[in-house]
Parts: C-alpha cells; sequence; structure tokens
C-alpha cells in the first residue's frame, strides 16, 4: 500500500481539532485509494487470493502438480507469458529455468553417444532433489518438439592451490638381474655398484665388483 505524506498544518492550527481533522482525513484518502486499486489487486499474481490465483493459471494454460507450493505456483503464473515466448529454443530455456529460481543449467547436444535428439540438461545433486518433478514439468510444457531429455548430474567444487617450494634431493637408480654366477648367488646391477643383500642375507654380487 501507498503511504500518504502527512498534512502539514500551520504552526497555529498545529494543534487540537484542527490537527485531529488532518489526521482523518489522511486515513480516509488511504481508504478511498484501496478500494480504487482493490480490482487492480486482484490480478496480481503476488498478492492476489488463491481461487483467483488458480484462475489466472487456468487463463495462462499453468496446471499446478500435486506437491507445488504457492510461491512457486506464483512464479510460474506470474512468468508465464516469458516462459511460453522462451519455449523450444536453447538461451530461452535457460532463462526459464533462472525465473523460476531453479538454478543454473548446462545443455549438450548432438554428443556422440547419444543420439541425435537427445539434448542432454546437466544439473547437480541439489537441483535434483529440490525441483525434480518441476524440471519434469518444464520439459514436457517449454520442451522442444520431437526432443528427448536426459538429466546429467555434476557436481563443481572449488579447490585452492597454493604453490609452494621444497629442497629435497632428487635421485633414480636402476638394477638389472645377470645370469648366476658360479657360486650359485644371482647378481644385482645397480647404476653405482651398491652392495645389495637379498632377505636371508646374501649378498648380492654387482658388476662392478666383478
Amino acid at each position: 500500500m501507498i503511504k500518504f505524506p502527512d498534512i502539514n498544518l500551520p504552526v497555529w492550527m498545529n494543534q487540537g481539532e484542527p490537527l485531529t481533522l488532518a489526521h482523518a482525513s489522511k486515513i480516509w484518502w488511504e481508504r478511498v485509494y484501496d478500494w480504487l486499486t482493490f480490482p487492480l489487486a486482484q490480478i496480481d499474481v503476488d498478492t492476489c487470493d488463491e481461487q483467483l490465483l488458480s484462475l489466472l493459471a487456468y487463463q495462462r494454460d499453468i496446471n499446478r502438480f500435486p506437491t507445488e507450493s504457492l510461491t512457486l505456483f506464483r512464479l510460474r503464473v506470474k512468468y508465464a507469458f516469458a516462459n511460453a515466448k522462451d519455449a523450444g529454443s536453447k538461451a530461452g530455456f535457460e532463462r526459464i529455468f533462472e525465473r523460476l529460481e531453479i538454478g543454473e543449467l548446462q545443455q549438450l547436444e548432438r554428443q556422440l553417444q547419444y543420439d541425435w535428439d537427445v539434448i542432454i540438461l546437466r544439473i547437480n545433486d541439489e537441483q535434483l532433489s529440490r525441483d525434480n518433478v518441476l524440471m519434469m514439468h518444464l520439459v514436457r510444457q517449454y520442451g522442444r518438439t520431437c526432443r528427448r531429455y536426459f538429466f546429467d548430474v555434476l557436481n563443481q567444487n572449488t579447490v585452492n592451490v597454493r604453490p609452494g617450494r621444497f629442497d629435497l634431493d632428487v635421485g633414480f637408480h636402476y638394477a638389472t638381474w645377470t645370469a648366476p654366477p658360479p657360486s650359485g648367488h644371482t647378481a644385482l646391477i645397480t647404476e653405482k655398484g651398491v652392495r645389495l643383500v637379498t632377505e636371508r642375507g646374501t649378498q648380492l654380487v654387482t658388476e662392478r665388483e666383478k
């Protein structure tokens, strides 16, 4: 409701009965304003009665599904004309999701692993659990003709990576097996000729020691 400004009286009249009459006049004109704007308020989707909202929804081809909240129903009726205008296009379908406060949407078309008529709607787990029924209704009402819609769940997470420095010695050693020597021991050849010992405590002969 619009708040009317106060009636400012001169100093010599700003008391007693003249001041009371000024307050009464303000209240009276506020009531007159409400009477005049009452018919317009009945077609305001955000404030009208629920029964009148159902009538507006019928006029705009909006059907309320069983689990739909009143707030969401008002949004669908409010943006019925804009959503109908955006139906059938990729950018328009994204705007429909934004108007109904569903969130971001990714649309993938002509994917190699699917048929040519499949459109993939990529959403996250929260959207799927919260607006599952709503999205199915939107696909039926505003989706493209002769197209199939598949839902794909993709959860994104932001990771912070900071560069750092550490001083360590890095090296690489390799070893190869050779033919068993006459002593019957198996020789293990290393790059630097390091003496190695088996699990039984037997020393392995390296190539440099031969």
